[in-house]
């Protein structure tokens, strides 16, 4: 499966993969400034949980480099505060940001080249971790996937929501690269439409045979019994197992308990936040009316109607089946076995 590149460093700035303009056009946008990439961030240039963050930690790097020598450290808190204010729910952003703030606290007062070079050095460390990550939990996950079976995705947690490989989408290419003989059922994803633009666009790339529904057909298919295991990424996973994830998800979650079909999360541990008790504290996005009233810069719907597009919605952790992570598999209680994969850098296997 060739590899699609999200994000890269390179000399002239962060070199983005413009997914606003998939499947229609493949091309990549160049930000040279932290500003740029605070930009491409909150207007989905880059998107994905993940992604988000590798796109922070070198935001970062290159906010650094615009900094001059006066005062460092108000330039660096300045460049976090911009991307920071970037998307709400998506933790990795937050996890990525105070990481490079770590880095920058163990270094500051030394030359700023040097400063410069050990945070371009850790944004391109997250950034490499980040594919292993989504390969460890690929290997996890496969073995939860049921040979010669459909499984049900929603949204995009594919290459294009990671640095490379994906989560929900790394299980599944997993699951065939083990041999498996699947096939996916994708969820366009209203209003965005990641699901019919980026995920159908990954899959059929890849050669793996894909089947595009609208997001309420979904109950019609989990009833059908075709459908063998729904695969979702996650933007924040409270301590509880509550899944932050894009808006539609719960719905599937709810039909998928109903009839009998296994629901999993695949997302890194650094998506959980252990901070927060349970699903009902995760801040959700609410993203502009003109995503829902408009289609690729044509109103659908009627002028002067309210809109209300919230971008994530819970899903509580009782219709969770599992949660594959890169150190295995999280079952209920989630307080429990999320806890101990955070604590344990050895994880376990899957059962």
């Amino acid at each position: 499966m060739a590899m699609i590149e999200t994000i890269r460093w390179t000399d002239e700035g962060v070199v983005l993969m413009d997914q606003r303009k998939l499947p229609r056009e493949e091309t990549y946008l160049t930000c040279r400034s932290y500003r740029e990439v605070a930009e491409a961030i909150r207007t989905m240039v880059i998107r994905g949980a993940p992604a988000i963050g590798v796109a922070a930690a070198m935001g970062v790097a290159l906010g650094m480099l615009e900094a001059d020598s006066g005062d460092p450290d108000a330039a660096f808190e300045q460049i976090v505060r911009t991307l920071a204010a970037t998307r709400p729910t998506a933790v990795n952003l937050f996890w990525a940001l105070e990481r490079m703030r770590r880095v920058y606290r163990e270094i500051r007062g030394q030359p700023l080249p040097l400063v410069r070079r050990r945070l371009i050095e850790e944004a391109e460390r997250i950034k490499q971790e980040d594919l292993e990550v989504n390969r460890a939990m690929g290997r996890h996950g496969a073995a939860l996937v049921p040979d010669g079976t459909i499984v049900l995705t929603h949204c995009n947690a594919g290459a294009l929501a990671t640095a490379g490989y994906g989560t929900a989408l790394g299980v599944i290419r997993a699951a065939r690269e083990a041999g498996k003989r699947i096939e996916v059922f994708a969820c366009e994803t209203r209003p965005f439409l990641q699901g019919a633009r980026l995920t159908a666009w990954e899959l059929v790339r890849d050669g793996i045979p894909t089947t595009l529904i609208t997001d309420n057909m979904a109950g019609h298919f989990l009833k059908s019994g075709r459908i063998g295991c729904v695969i979702v990424g996650a933007d924040r996973i409270a301590a509880n197992g509550d899944v932050a994830n894009k808006i539609g998800t719960y719905p599937l979650a709810v039909l998928a308990r109903e009839n009998g079909v296994p629901f999993y999360v695949a997302a890194p541990l650094s998506t959980l936040d252990l901070t927060l008790a349970c699903g009902d504290l995760i801040p959700i996005e609410q993203r502009p009316a003109e995503e829902v009233t408009h289609v690729f810069g044509i109103r659908v719907a009627a002028e002067g109607v309210n809109v209300e597009n919230p971008a994530f919605d819970v899903t509580p952790h009782r219709y969770v089946t599992a949660i594959i992570t890169e150190r295995g598999v999280a079952r209920a209680p989630y307080a429990e076995s999320l806890r101990r994969l955070a604590e344990n850098p050895m994880g376990r296997e899957p059962r």
